[in-house]
């Protein structure tokens, strides 16, 4: 008995949560159903090019409705979803040449028609049995409360105690339909979406190749970029503490000769200035790779920089496993930038990090409920982790809209 009590109750929690995504569902179907004809004017100026300066800013608007959806389709099947956008950047040239040249751009285009009709057709359903299942069960009330009325039921009119009781069963036959119908109709939508909103299935051989082109020049200007700053580190950093290190060597050189006692204290600064030379050498190797990834793994790494973080972080490392060591220390490094910008700039209370493996690449989720609205810059902390990501052919990608959430997620092939 107490089986079939806990089967009942789940069966009635996923018919009540399937409702609740369906209805949210029609809704965004609904606000797809008012961006198609905006989409459609735009395009439309666009031929006699007055559109033209309204074109990036529509395909914002759709790009940030197609992100709602995404995270509603993930919940649902229960796997993060991802876009392929290319960003919107520079001149307005520049961003009208990117929307037009963007697959997925185009794929959202023919998502704002399906989900519109599928979504409203799910919500509509979803509800509609809800209600007409809570109208029968209460039916004999309202035929009880409202004498000389004849309040319809499914199929018949209520004019006497005897149909007032047949609309009871009709009512748990309606309440057995939603656990029934809702969530494979809201699944079946879900992966409807799933396939134009996810990234596209395949690329031309000319795009993939200046994919590739672009990633490589984007590693060797950040590899240059590394070996500048590393240079610069040692330079203005250890370089001087070792020539202190050498003028105190000599100036003790000639105490000894002259006042062998007097000596101590130099010799007592010399080995500070080593010390600091060496403590200024340990911290410039450990940008170059730290050595916590090889003691503690990426893993511990990662939980070593949520602790010091100042807002409060959690991290979820469940599934993740052992990657090339030039995976991990990028994803080291992107984490500790992404904690460093969520600490610096989104004013969030909460962060959480989320590490897995999917199909041969590490993903790195970093999510914060802070005021939103991240812009990525060149030369900033954002562009660096991009080329970090782009040097190992992987990408970068960033849901920032305004009053939040931020979602920056990272995806390095590692072939595990």
């Amino acid at each position: 008995m107490a089986g079939h009590r806990g089967t009942l109750g789940a069966a009635i929690r996923a018919g009540g949560r399937a409702v609740r995504r369906a209805v949210f569902g029609g809704a965004t179907a609904l606000l797809a159903l008012l961006a198609l004809p905006v989409v459609v004017a735009v395009v439309l100026l666009c031929c006699v090019g007055v559109g033209l300066p309204l074109l990036p800013v529509a395909a914002r608007g759709v790009r940030r409705l197609a992100g709602v959806e995404r995270r509603r389709v993930g919940a649902i099947l229960g796997t993060p979803m991802t876009d392929a956008y290319r960003p919107l950047e520079g001149s307005l040239p520049t961003r009208v040449y990117t929307v037009l040249r963007d697959r997925q751009t185009r794929r959202d285009l023919l998502w704002l028609p399906v989900h519109g009709v599928s979504g409203l057709l799910a919500g509509f359903v979803g509800l509609a049995l809800v209600l007409a299942a809570l109208n029968n069960l209460t039916m004999p009330a309202w035929w009880w409360a409202v004498p000389g009325r004849s309040p319809s039921g499914v199929g018949f009119a209520v004019d006497s105690w005897g149909r007032a009781a047949l609309t009871l069963p009709v009512a748990v036959l309606l309440g057995v339909l939603v656990p029934a119908l809702v969530p494979p109709l809201v699944t079946g939508q879900a992966r409807l979406c799933r396939a134009l909103l996810g990234p596209p299935p395949g690329r031309s051989l000319a795009e993939r190749l200046a994919e590739v082109t672009a990633s490589r020049a984007a590693a060797l200007e950040a590899h240059g970029v590394e070996l500048r700053r590393i240079e610069r580190d040692l330079h203005d950093g250890t370089q001087n503490r070792l020539v202190a290190v050498v003028m105190h060597l000599s100036l003790i050189e000639r105490a000894i000769e002259r006042d062998p006692a007097g000596a101590l204290p130099l010799v007592h600064r010399t080995r500070q200035a080593a010390v600091d030379a060496l403590d200024e050498l340990r911290d410039v190797v450990r940008t170059i790779y730290p050595p916590i990834l090889d003691e503690r793994g990426l893993d511990g790494a990662v939980v070593t920089l949520a602790a010091r973080c100042p807002v409060p972080c959690s991290v979820d490392t469940a599934g993740s496993v052992r990657a090339p060591a030039s995976v991990e220390a990028a994803a080291y490094f992107i984490t500790a930038e992404a904690l460093n910008n969520v600490a610096k700039h989104s004013g969030a209370e909460r962060v959480r990090v989320r590490l897995f493996h999917e199909e041969g690449t590490l993903v790195i989720e970093v999510d914060d409920d802070g005021r939103g609205d991240a812009r990525e810059a060149a030369g900033g902390g954002l562009d660096g982790m991009r080329r970090r990501a782009e040097a190992l052919d992987g990408r970068l990608t960033l849901t920032s809209p305004p009053g939040g959430p931020t979602r920056l997620r990272a995806e390095l092939p590692c072939g595990c």
